[in-house]
């Protein structure tokens, strides 16, 4: 994997729950972090069926280390990472498979920060997961557990607390947890903002019946029809452990994942004066747009949330002023809450952003941002790297880029091609205002896959 990882990715580790997956591997995980990180460790899951089983398993690893461990319960991994550094504790782990189907599940590792573990402290993880180095406590030295659900409040609490009292009155909302954990917590937090909300898929159950646990066009049918039928100012859907937001406008039109962030973006960085805002090189050029309409600059970084977020803390500690960030997924990160993507926090931001329009349709705000046409493809390979490498010779007298994979720069249009972090293949974007060139250039990318 990218980065000298052999088993986790980007998000953590995941895999089909009784063949990759097992309880018996998430034990030598939490022993792996119970002897790097001593002291107390929040345990959290969504909710899928396999949840509780693996949560077990995690908790018996780090309490045979001598860790202490505060167990969470169900919550979405945001609630966890904002209790941890709340908190001051030492660390977390999240049982989820965030929006991979039923059948997955996984284990995100949470530093005291709140941020995801850095690539260089997950490789040390897993080198002592495959040599079996475990600081195995003795028996008057192991961990003992308390549950504490009830923390889940304070994340509540923070979320609405950072916008004025009141500021959704007159406002109707739909919101579709999926039936994952966000369900305990969205409806709560735009209810306290004084919105009026209907909910569909609410209900916590990890078979999902309703729709998958990624938020699709497709699977967000219903809730656009309920947004249609109650007149609804927008509808939010989370993925499986809500750390992404995506949105329906009042018309129930699914809202491309980009404008969702040029939305948030223009009302932040409206907010904040110029700034930093920090996005992978993957995401949208309307992003550079917004941000240069605010007198913001744009600082780019390879795919991944978590490159986002350690960029972000990186560049206050130049003392640079950052004002956003995220990806163009509807992961999106509020500096001034904490360094991780918030979908709780973005659906409340959704209301602060009709808030300061004085009462203007969603739908009318989005026709007027700038309209550009992404294009999404992937392709598998046995040897993503090399492929990457034949098109960058393919595109060698252009300007290229080389954050994560190779970017070609045109005037008039971009391409990434990169290989992913997760399967053996190569995920290509091209992006353009114009249609034409767009499919253009998507021809001279396939041409240089082909001959490669």
């Amino acid at each position: 994997m990218r980065n000298g990882k052999r088993m986790f990715g980007t998000n953590g580790v995941r895999g089909v729950v009784g063949e990759e997956m097992t309880p018996a591997l998430v034990l030598k995980i939490g022993a792996a972090l119970g002897s790097m990180r001593k002291g107390t460790i929040a345990v959290g899951r969504d909710t899928r069926t396999s949840g509780e089983a693996l949560a077990y398993a995690l908790k018996a690893g780090l309490l045979m280390t001598g860790c202490d461990v505060v167990d969470m319960g169900i919550l979405p991994t945001p609630a966890l990472q904002y209790i941890i550094k709340t908190n001051r504790l030492n660390g977390g782990a999240m049982i989820t498979a965030s929006h991979n189907p039923p059948e997955y599940n996984g284990v995100k590792i949470i530093e005291a920060d709140g941020t995801e573990m850095p690539d260089d402290e997950i490789i040390r993880l897993e080198d002592r997961f495959f040599a079996g180095e475990f600081d195995a406590a003795p028996w008057d030295g192991v961990g003992t557990e308390t549950a504490a659900p009830d923390r889940l409040e304070e994340y509540i609490e923070a979320v609405v607390g950072h916008f004025p009292a009141g500021i959704g009155e007159g406002m109707t909302v739909v919101v579709d947890p999926g039936s994952g954990p966000a369900a305990l917590t969205t409806p709560l937090i735009l209810s306290r903002m004084g919105c009026r909300v209907h909910t569909i898929n609410a209900r916590l159950d990890g078979t999902f019946p309703g729709r998958m646990p990624e938020p699709t066009p497709e699977g967000l049918q219903p809730l656009s029809e309920m947004v249609v039928a109650t007149g609804a100012d927008f509808g939010v859907a989370h993925d499986g452990d809500a750390d992404r937001a995506v949105f329906v406008d009042n018309k129930g039109r699914y809202i491309e994942e980009n404008y969702e962030f040029g939305l948030v973006e223009d009302y932040v960085c409206g907010k904040n004066n110029g700034g930093l805002v920090v996005t992978p090189v993957a995401t949208s050029r309307l992003i550079r747009d917004i941000a240069e309409r605010h007198g913001c600059t744009v600082d780019y970084t390879p795919v991944g949330s978590i490159y986002v977020a350690r960029r972000m803390i990186e560049l206050i500690g130049q003392g640079k002023k950052v004002s956003f960030g995220g990806e163009g997924n509807g992961g999106l990160i509020y500096p001034d809450h904490q360094f991780c993507r918030d979908g709780g926090m973005t659906a409340a931001m959704m209301v602060a952003v009709l808030a300061n329009r004085n009462g203007r349709a969603l739908s009318d705000i989005l026709d007027e941002l700038p309209a550009y046409h992404l294009i999404k493809e992937k392709h598998h390979t046995q040897d993503p790297p090399a492929l990457v490498r034949a098109v960058e010779e393919a595109f060698s007298g252009e300007t290229i880029e080389k954050i994560d994979g190779i970017k070609i720069v045109r005037d008039d249009a971009w391409a990434l091609v990169r290989a992913s972090g997760t399967e053996p293949m190569i995920r290509i974007m091209i992006e353009s205002k114009d249609p034409n060139i767009a499919e253009a250039m998507h021809r001279e990318i396939i041409q240089a896959v082909r001959q490669a």
